[in-house]
């Protein structure tokens, strides 16, 4: 799908996990797209179904997580608290 398609975008004060933000931050440079690029990405494959990232992206965000000290997966989706 090559048409472009118009949209109005916002900017938002969402709070995020800090390692996380470090991996998709690194992730979005590896494919010199902005977050925010990523993110819509990400969240369009979701909506559908479809995973967003291939092996290879899957490698590297396994590499990323490592470096960055993301140690939780998707088990942990409504189990993160903020520290007191």
């Amino acid at each position: 799908m090559n048409k472009k398609i118009k949209v109005e975008r916002v900017q938002t004060g969402v709070r995020i996990e800090k390692r996380m933000l470090k991996v998709l931050k690194a992730m979005a440079e590896y494919h010199d797209i902005s977050l925010g690029d990523l993110l819509e990405g990400i969240v369009l494959h979701a909506f559908e179904g479809k995973s967003p990232f291939n092996e290879q992206a899957i490698q590297r965000i396994a590499q990323l997580k490592q470096i960055y000290g993301m140690d939780y997966d998707a088990g942990a989706a409504h189990n993160l608290t903020e520290e007191e």
